[in-house]
């Protein structure tokens, strides 16, 4: 393939951009000379090399507008969240509870700077399957920062933004991705919700009550890694996911995920109500 995006590392070495961001995903190194290049890493910033960049435009204009719609094609299939979606396979994640994140594998450094090039900073969060390789359901995340290290790894801060069932498993490049479709709770109206407001306002306050019994230090440990407990919502229907309190208190309940995994399907508001009231009784 042409150049696209070249940069020259300190050792004077050019590179396609995208080219050079996946060697360094498996060695933080230079790919010709092997000089360190952790500075790169650390800062991701890259020497742009403007005079290749300019004899191409005007030496092979019709084979760089060529590579330019072949990029511009990878980027939007990239930028699809409801086909061949990333999935990070690794922890239970719900909607609008954060969840902070290592990144180390080359893949899935793959699969983050991916996420944040095509600019949507989101992908999917799914447990692992021991048949099927990750669950059926899952929560999209959404990124809200990446503070990157020299030697590559990064921590990512996301939070939990909306569910989804997966139709199809695959994978590209290395990581896991889905087709999916997303979940909603299914509104409920006249007695039956009446019904459903007494039964929300009863659980929430089950839920404070359990959280305030509990121990101060480990009551800190949830807020440093949670944050407060939501408030009671005047309208439970009024998100589409439910209440964030619900969720807020099965991220922090004591319950192993394969228990956590059936709430995330639920489409009835009442079911998972009365799923943490079991829980918390």
């Amino acid at each position: 393939r042409l150049f696209y995006e070249p940069v020259t590392t300190p050792c004077g070495h050019t590179f396609c951009l995208k080219c050079l961001e996946r060697c360094l995903d498996h060695n933080p190194k230079c790919p010709l000379c092997k000089e360190g290049l952790s500075e790169c890493l650390a800062m991701r910033k890259y020497c742009k090399t403007v005079l290749m960049e300019e004899l191409i435009a005007r030496y092979l204009p019709e084979e760089l507008t060529e590579r330019r719609k072949i990029y511009e094609e990878e980027i939007a299939e990239l930028s699809n969240l409801n086909k061949n979606v990333p999935i990070f396979v690794c922890t239970m994640a719900y909607p609008t509870v954060p969840c902070p994140l290592h990144i180390f594998e080359p893949c899935y450094r793959l699969m983050i700077r991916r996420c944040m090039e095509t600019g949507t900073k989101q992908f999917g969060m799914c447990i692992s399957d021991p048949v099927k390789g990750f669950a059926d359901y899952g929560c999209i995340l959404e990124i809200r920062n990446v503070e990157f290290f020299a030697d590559g790894r990064s921590v990512v801060d996301s939070i939990g933004k909306r569910r989804f069932k997966v139709i199809q498993h695959s994978q590209r490049d290395g990581y896991n991705t889905a087709d999916i479709e997303y979940i909603e709770d299914q509104k409920v109206q006249g007695q039956e919700y009446a019904a459903l407001l007494v039964l929300h306002d009863s659980v929430y306050d089950q839920a404070y009550v359990w959280f305030n019994s509990l121990k101060q230090a480990l009551k800190s440990r949830i807020l440093s890694h949670f944050g407060p407990m939501p408030a009671k919502d005047p309208d439970p229907q009024a998100n589409p996911n439910g209440p964030a309190w619900c969720w807020w208190v099965l991220a922090v309940l004591p319950l192993e995920n394969r228990a956590q995994l059936p709430f995330l399907a639920m489409k009835s508001l009442k079911d998972r109500l009365n799923g943490i009231r079991r829980v918390l009784t």
